[in-house]
């Protein structure tokens, strides 16, 4: 019977690590697809010349675009047609996108491609997080959620890895094109994969939503969970179909306020700048081109993905308020720090290596806090029946300023100089810890039903009021 007990457990813990793992392939393609175009944009350059710098900006920014369309629809569609449907249309979004640029034969078919690309990052952006969430025992729904993000930074160090096999025979068609492979590997893996089991409970599939939840938990788990799950919906009965004017409801603002908070932080701190202008910023500071692209893959990419990790295996042990607290006080400090060695002015080996120093604790800062702890905190704490569409509203919210962020900082950069540029986003750390301090709540160890029962203060098996 125990050594039964046993091999049921590794049977169902194998099989929520495998579907984990499916399902963030969309998470590496996330990564990968934003990544790429760092190292194939001078190519691209070559190839369509003449290409005037608006132009280069129009190719590299419609992937934010066609991201905000993607992130917007993704919600409503997987509340409607289901979470599984959602991740294999985006899986052949980013096909069709990888194609479209790879063989693109004017910059017009080629911005097109980018547009499609960015529709597949929306989606998955909201929904990889999303399904893992929901297929995810609570007590291992942090490091499971959190492999998304770890996917992402392992897609963002894999284009500069394709960028520099490519980069002697000017392939960037190649790197766009080596994107098929995973579309490919997310769309057969979701395939073999079974549809949220929350989602078939809310769309009243109940003995297929129980079959599910055998896969990943036990009875005694099965029975408590089920329990929560009617008890939430019968405070949602006689409601009408869901709509965006529900999340404007009293006891569902402070979740969206989380929401849209964190994922406005994110950006505005400045992460996105920093990847996307890392090889400058040390340029600016006496590195050659080689060697700035060398410290960015060593500095950025490689610092990303180990820290990445370190937040996988920390999250559920530490929880997630502590690392956005412990990790915004690392990000305050390296812009500070990072401001001073741009006041300076110097080009020296020393101050190099303080650049590089600097934006290897700011990336290790953020991919332990608002990296990955965003993406989970938004797959959790918003009701089963919006969860989709209040996802999609805070995925708006974190590309529309990544988008504003990545416009507004060469205008900054000029305005105030490389100094004046990292103590702005200090200052925005600042303010990011003060609403972390005070509005986000700790969700370590409590199934989905718990969360949106200590939101709405009520009471639920293991629940208590959020605080």
């Amino acid at each position: 019977m125990a050594a039964g007990g046993v091999s049921g457990v590794r049977k169902r813990r194998r099989f929520v690590n495998t579907a984990a793992a499916i399902t963030a392939t969309g998470g590496l393609l996330f990564g990968y697809d934003t990544g790429v175009i760092s190292g194939a944009l001078l190519f691209i350059r070559q190839d369509f010349a003449p290409l005037s710098p608006f132009m280069e900006g129009i190719i590299v920014s419609f992937l934010l675009v066609g991201a905000v369309i993607g992130a917007v629809s993704g919600g409503p569609i997987s509340d409607r047609f289901g979470r599984r449907p959602t991740v294999l249309i985006a899986a052949v979004i980013f096909g069709i996108g990888a194609l479209a640029v790879a063989f693109s034969p004017s910059v017009f078919i080629l911005v097109f491609g980018r547009l499609i690309l960015g529709l597949g990052v929306g989606l998955a952006s909201m929904i990889v997080p999303l399904y893992i969430a929901e297929i995810a025992p609570a007590d291992r729904r942090g490091a499971l959620v959190s492999l998304n993000q770890l996917m992402i930074t392992i897609g963002i160090l894999l284009s500069y890895i394709v960028g520099v096999i490519f980069a002697p025979v000017e392939g960037w068609r190649y790197m766009f094109g080596v994107a098929i492979v995973p579309a490919i590997i997310l769309g057969v893996g979701m395939f073999r994969l079974p549809e949220s089991p929350r989602w078939l409970f809310e769309n009243g599939r109940i003995d297929r939503a129980r079959e599910v939840l055998g896969r990943t938990r036990s009875e005694q788990e099965i029975e408590l969970e089920f329990k929560e799950m009617e008890e939430i919906k019968n405070q949602e009965r006689n409601r009408a179909r869901v709509s965006y004017r529900e999340l404007l409801e009293p006891y569902v603002r402070p979740m969206l306020i989380i929401g849209i908070g964190l994922a406005v932080f994110q950006q505005i701190t400045g992460i996105n700048t920093v990847i996307y202008y890392a090889p400058t910023i040390l340029q600016g500071v006496g590195f050659s081109e080689g060697g700035a692209i060398a410290a960015t893959a060593l500095g950025v990419g490689v610092v990303n993905v180990g820290f990445t990790i370190l937040a996988v295996y920390l999250i559920d042990r530490v929880g997630r308020k502590p690392l956005l607290i412990v990790g915004l006080i690392g990000m305050v400090v390296s812009l500070t720090l990072l401001g001073f060695v741009f006041a300076t002015g110097g080009s020296s080996g020393v101050t190099g290596v303080l650049a590089t120093a600097c934006l290897g604790l700011y990336i290790a800062s953020f991919a332990i806090s608002l990296g990955p702890v965003f993406w989970l905190m938004i797959s959790e704490i918003y009701p089963l029946r919006i969860r989709g569409t209040a996802m999609s509203v805070a995925s708006l919210a974190n590309w529309g300023s990544n988008f504003l962020v990545a416009l507004s900082f060469p205008i900054i950069l000029a305005g105030f100089g490389g100094a004046g540029a990292f103590w702005l986003f200090a200052v925005l750390g600042i303010v990011a810890w003060v609403f972390v301090y005070l509005k986000v709540p700790e969700t370590k160890g409590r199934t989905l039903e718990q969360i949106e029962a200590g939101f709405r203060g009520v009471e639920v098996a293991g629940s208590r009021r959020v605080r």
